[in-house]
């Protein structure tokens, strides 16, 4: 289903799935707006907030590369191991 939303003085088609639409209107609906642009607004931002957060996150993890000798690697992948090996 193609849609055309209006975002701040944008104008553009989105493409979703009409129960997406619906959900969306509802969800609009109850926060007392007419249509969904707010509540697709907010969900975009919310979205691109994450990805900046996920990437930031990666970013920090990576950057742990090489901080453990190779013992506490060793050491530290057998607990792991036993710890699995115990979940059920």
């Amino acid at each position: 289903m193609h849609m055309h939303v209006t975002i701040g003085r944008m104008r553009t088609t989105v493409e979703m799935k009409t129960e997406h639409r619906s959900a969306l209107l509802a969800l609009a609906a109850r926060r007392g707006e007419k249509g969904f642009s707010g509540v697709l607004a907010e969900a975009i931002e919310e979205y691109l907030r994450g990805n900046k957060e996920r990437s930031q996150r990666l970013k920090d993890f990576l950057s742990l590369e090489g901080s453990l000798s190779a013992e506490d690697a060793d050491n530290l992948r057998e607990v792991t191991t036993a710890l699995r090996g115990s979940w059920r």
